[in-house]
């Protein structure tokens, strides 16, 4: 099966982007395919390299960058909601890449399901 992944909410406010990749790391496992993860309104914090949370602490952002590493997942961050909260192509984390609401209908059109993860 192939998944559409949206995310609504950041890292570290909302349990949102840990279900999100907890999902996506689970449904690879299995063998299903994850084409793109779509971050929009709070979750384009999801991209930002310039998040350092302590060392005792889980690193979601660097999460999300192994997981299109590893596995050729395309992660979307929003454009306008990225550049709302300061987030531009020079301060994206690995593996990220800005683009528009196309992406999210497009992955739509091809996915055979789309999974929303926040408000």
């Amino acid at each position: 099966m192939k998944f559409g992944i949206l995310v609504n909410e950041g890292p570290y406010q909302h349990q949102a982007s840990d279900s999100a990749y907890q999902f996506c790391a689970a449904a690879i496992a299995r063998g299903h395919t994850v084409q793109r993860v779509f971050f929009y309104h709070d979750g384009v914090n999801n991209s930002t390299r310039l998040t350092e949370p302590p060392q005792d602490d889980r690193n979601i952002v660097q999460r999300w960058s192994r997981l299109a590493e590893q596995h050729g997942v395309d992660l979307v961050v929003c454009v306008a909601a990225a550049l709302r909260r300061g987030i531009k192509d020079e301060n994206l984390a690995p593996g990220f890449r800005i683009s528009g609401l196309g992406q999210l209908v497009e992955v739509g059109i091809q996915a055979d399901r789309v999974v929303t993860f926040g408000d």
